[in-house]
């Protein structure tokens, strides 16, 4: 299994209540509406919260603060992923997920990359 693991920043401006609503309810749905047509086999949104305990992280190693939230998708394979983006449909429903993320993410403050799962217990 591969995954995308994409590291979320709210748009500047943009409520936490407001970024979570449109994330969760908006853009969810709308990933779910194209999870054939792209090949995934799971979508999860984490959504960040427990401020304290995160900000307890940030002097004993030096942190930043933490993202909004991380979305994760999976593939079985690099294959299917590949295969999913690059038909015509698959295009498309790439062009219409950024053009929905582009109204609550801060690309410049957020970070997105392809693992391999090694999972340890």
């Amino acid at each position: 299994m591969i995954k995308l693991v994409y590291c979320i920043t709210r748009k500047d401006g943009m409520s936490r209540a407001d970024f979570l609503k449109t994330w969760l309810e908006d853009h969810g749905p709308l990933v779910k509406s194209y999870a054939e047509t792209i090949g995934a086999k799971r979508y999860v949104q984490s959504h960040t919260g427990m401020d304290e305990i995160n900000e307890s992280f940030i002097p004993t190693r030096g942190l930043k603060q933490p993202y909004d939230g991380i979305t994760e998708i999976w593939w079985d394979s690099l294959e299917a992923m590949q295969a999913g983006s690059t038909s015509d449909a698959g295009k498309a429903a790439a062009r219409a997920l950024l053009e929905d993320e582009k109204r609550f993410i801060e690309f410049s403050k957020s970070a997105v990359f392809m693992t391999e799962e090694h999972e340890i217990f």
